[in-house]
């Protein structure tokens, strides 16, 4: 799966670096209002000019071009290494003669979908036009450890390297789901629900559902695709959502689920802890959940993906919601991620558990 991830993921950088060559124009300067100089800034960032960009930041004695570089281009392998910027809307909040505040926000083409940011940035009035006042950024400094190794892993000797992926001879690891739950959300039929490993060996899961109408015919099939974490450990829980597009759960007479499971290598590494978490609103007046990882291995993991369950006083699950975080985790850095939350569900609450896929580069295995 790894493998796989990490092909599919340099196949659309290089499809979106292509269109991006192809329609990226020279970037209209306008730095008389703050409104332009952010405009401008970000068209600069689109068309990967990062000097042009760097020449609009007004505190360069805090913030170098290469700093600037690796917080817009990427770096370590993390996501932001395979996204482009598609759109920038900025909105000045405030201003006065010499400065201003602009809350501008960002689209991101990525390798897994659109992802969404919300950045305020201070500028400042200088030799006539507007810069910015970019946030510096202060990574932390790890000072050099041995962190020793002592997690589990899971290999398996399979016929030979010419053998098809999920071609096996071997019993499949038992999963069972343990809840489900079908709510109607915008217009779409969702099932929400957890399922387990009960085996004693790692497996790959995924859920299937078939909805199925009054007169008995099938109104959909679905997969739970990226809503779930695939790979499960011995006894190891997973959400799992399945979205039906345009389809009424009055419409629904029943649902027909089909959990699948192959076994596969695994390993307990890397450990990533969740820190700080707490449901808070946004500065745009959403709710959310936000966190801290935290890498307790000694790996780097490019590409982390936080999915979070929220269940209601009798514990049913009530929403799934995921997200990836642009940012790779390096070992013992903390990370914040912020999750969107339905606002129609936020007063039903009472518990919540976040859980951590993580993707590296390295891994050539599950």
């Amino acid at each position: 799966m790894g493998r796989v991830f990490l092909i599919v993921m340099v196949a659309v950088t290089v499809l979106l670096f292509a269109v991006g060559t192809l329609t990226a124009g020279k970037a209209e300067v306008d730095t008389s209002t703050p409104d332009g100089a952010v405009r401008t800034f970000y068209d600069y960032v689109k068309a990967k000019d990062w000097k042009a960009a760097y020449n609009l930041v007004n505190n360069q004695n805090k913030v170098d071009l290469t700093s600037l570089v690796k917080e817009l281009n990427g770096n370590n392998g993390d996501l932001r290494s395979f996204s482009t910027l598609s759109k920038a809307t900025p909105k000045v909040l405030k201003e006065n003669d010499t400065q201003a505040l602009v809350r501008t926000d960002l689209q991101w083409s990525t390798a897994v979908g659109a992802m969404y940011e919300s950045k305020d940035l201070n500028l400042v009035k200088s030799g006539g036009g507007w810069k910015l006042d970019w946030p510096v950024t202060v990574q932390a400094k790890v000072p050099p450890q041995v962190i020793p190794v002592n997690f589990l892993r899971w290999d398996i000797v399979t016929r030979g390297a010419d053998d098809d992926w999920g071609a096996q001879n071997v019993e499949a690891p038992r999963v069972r789901i343990v809840s489900m739950n079908a709510v109607e959300r915008d217009n779409a039929t969702i099932i929400l629900g957890e399922i387990v490993n009960e085996d004693t060996v790692p497996g790959f899961v995924a859920v299937n559902a078939t909805l199925v109408g009054k007169n008995g015919q099938t109104l959909g099939e679905e997969s739970s695709f990226d809503k779930i974490s695939h790979v499960l450990l011995p006894k190891e829980v997973s959400p799992f959502r399945v979205d039906f597009p345009g389809i009424k759960l009055a419409d629904v007479k029943n649902v027909r689920m089909q959990p699948n499971a192959l076994l596969v290598p695994a390993s307990a590494d890397p450990t990533i802890g969740v820190l700080n978490q707490k449901l808070d609103t946004d500065s745009n007046g959403r709710k959310v959940l936000r966190g801290e990882l935290i890498n307790e291995s000694g790996q780097t993991v490019n590409i982390p993906h936080v999915l979070a369950t929220f269940y209601d006083n009798q514990g049913r699950v009530i929403w799934v919601s995921d997200g990836y975080v642009d940012r790779a985790l390096l070992p013992q850095s903390p990370e914040p991620f912020t999750l969107g939350m339905r606002d129609d569900i936020a007063d039903k609450v009472q518990t919540y558990r976040v859980t951590v896929n993580s993707y590296s580069i390295n891994k050539t295995q599950l």
